[in-house]
């Protein structure tokens, strides 16, 4: 006997409760469960928020970054929708401000956003460096970078011509960000979540 799974519209994505509090992403009209983390995943996201907001402040932007807040949709190959949860999200602090009053997914015909996080876990590994680096891409996010706690590495790949070039950083190498050029943080550190 064979169990199909019934894909879902990104309407009814949007719509979709269970009675629990689990996050889910929707992949290609397929609900996907978002792990909660480990303490080091979430430390780790919560001191590139805080960075990247100082850092909006030193530079003078009105940007401000969220911790799985914002949703970013997709356009994958396929049919069905897609809409991605990020850890990190880089935006203009207007581009969020208007997504106070309806679901935080910042649509295809929007802007993208400035720069996403993505922290390593070991179930996303594969989907985090190959899928959601093409799609990513596709959407043309300026900026992703890949925060890696099991390779001890932070990834910063940046868009040009419609693909990422990636630069891996390890220990104390300074991360080079064309949005953050004055951002003065190692990999160890972003690794480490301590300045």
């Amino acid at each position: 006997m064979t169990l199909t799974t019934k894909k879902l519209t990104f309407a009814e994505y949007l719509k979709y409760n269970d009675g629990t509090d689990t996050q889910y992403e929707l992949v290609d009209g397929e609900l996907i469960p978002m792990s909660l983390g480990t303490g080091k995943h979430g430390n780790i996201s919560k001191f590139l928020e805080r960075s990247f907001d100082d850092e909006s402040v030193k530079m003078g932007k009105t940007w401000t970054a969220q911790k799985f807040a914002v949703g970013v949709r997709s356009p994958r190959g396929g049919r069905w929708d897609t809409s991605r949860v990020p850890d990190v999200v880089v935006l203009p602090t207007e581009q969020w401000e208007a997504l106070a009053n309806r679901e935080a997914v910042i649509e295809l015909n929007e802007n993208p956003p400035i720069l996403v996080v993505e922290v390593i876990s070991e179930s996303t590994q594969t989907t985090d460096y190959r899928s959601k680096r093409s799609e990513y891409a596709v959407i043309e996010i300026p900026e992703y970078w890949i925060v890696d706690p099991i390779q001890e590495v932070v990834m910063v790949c940046t868009l040009v011509e419609g693909f990422y070039d990636a630069t891996v950083f390890r220990g104390q190498e300074r991360i080079i960000s064309s949005t953050f050029p004055q951002l003065d943080l190692s990999a160890e550190q972003v690794l480490t979540a301590r300045k």
